[in-house]
Formats: structure tokens, C-alpha cells, sequence
């Protein structure tokens, strides 16, 4: 019985942790106006992928905590759901955590996810976006941040700590607006 309620405890205070964001670091997150930072990161196949692959296109680049949990499993098929509507408006969808490729294949080939997860576990690109990582000992995560990069490279919006419930809407939204 004593196993049961400590292990209770270190869940309940992981949670906790967690939800109060207790930062590794803090970081200034990159604003409107900076030109994105190009960075390499393998992808769920293990294929590198470069943000200079996709100049000429509005790149939507989210970062998410973790694979296969409840809040990043509704973001990413919210993104997937919406894919058509970014293709129409020349633009792409590249979700960042500090998960390995492995686990981001895992969860692609699990939620029919068709967009690059890009693997960060040494937090390289999260920490050039000034993205914070939460976490308590060893479990580390990425806030919930994005940054829409327009054509020309440029941070044109950063989100923090999104809804993962409408953000593909209001990243949709942003996106049009701008190209007006």
C-alpha cells in the first residue's frame, strides 16, 4: 500500500510540475519582424530536414511536449485535418519536440500523421526559438509554441503556450490574413 500512494505522489507531483511549468531554462521567445533561424533535424524517416527547404512557402513550425499524449495527439490531427487547407495557401507543417525519430515514427505510423515531426531531443532549434522547456528531473518537455515564418523567412507570429484544440484554426487564420 505504501508502493501505491508514493507512486501517487511522484505522478501527482510530475503533473503538478508540469502544469506550473517549472522551466530547465528560460528563454526569450523569438519575435515578429526576426528572421527564423535555419536549422537541420532528422524526421519521423529519418530524413533531414533543413527550414531552407521550404523557402518560397509559409512554414507553420509548432513545438509540442510530447508524442503520443492527449493534447499533442489533438493538435497533430487538427494540423492533419487542415493539411489541404495549407497546401492551398503554399504552406507547410513542421512539428517540433524533444522526442527521438523513432518515437515521432511511432506516432506517425499510430495517428496516420503525413506532415514532418521533427526530432530536437538535444534542443538545439528549441532553444534557438527561445522555446522553454518544462519538465521535473529527467522528463523534459517544449512549451506548446509556434511561429508562422512567411516566404521570405521571416517570423511574421509566435504563439505561446496554445490551445491545441483551435490553433491549426488560428494558425489558418493568421495565414490568410496576411496574405491579404
Amino acid at each position: 500500500m505504501k508502493r501505491k500512494g508514493l507512486l501517487i505522489a511522484v505522478i501527482a507531483g510530475i503533473v503538478t510540475a508540469t502544469a506550473v511549468g517549472v522551466n530547465a531554462h528560460a528563454a526569450d521567445i523569438l519575435q515578429p519582424g526576426t528572421a527564423a533561424p535555419n536549422f537541420t533535424l532528422p524526421s519521423q524517416d529519418n530524413t533531414p530536414i533543413s527550414l531552407t527547404d521550404y523557402k518560397g512557402k509559409w512554414v507553420v513550425l509548432y513545438f509540442y511536449p510530447k508524442d503520443k499524449t492527449q493534447g499533442c495527439t489533438i493538435e497533430a490531427h487538427n494540423f492533419q485535418r487542415d493539411l489541404d487547407k495549407y497546401k492551398a495557401l503554399n504552406a507547410v507543417v513542421l512539428g517540433v519536440s524533444l522526442d527521438t525519430a523513432d518515437s515521432h515514427k511511432s506516432f506517425c505510423t499510430q495517428e496516420s500523421l503525413t506532415f514532418k515531426l521533427l526530432a530536437d531531443p538535444e534542443h538545439k532549434v528549441v532553444d534557438a526559438y527561445g522555446v522553454n522547456i518544462m519538465g521535473a528531473g529527467p522528463m523534459k518537455f517544449a512549451e506548446r509554441d509556434s511561429f508562422l515564418i512567411d516566404p521570405n523567412g521571416k517570423v511574421v507570429k509566435a504563439w505561446k503556450k496554445v490551445n491545441p484544440n483551435t490553433h491549426s484554426e488560428d494558425v489558418l487564420a493568421e495565414i490568410s490574413a496576411d496574405k491579404k
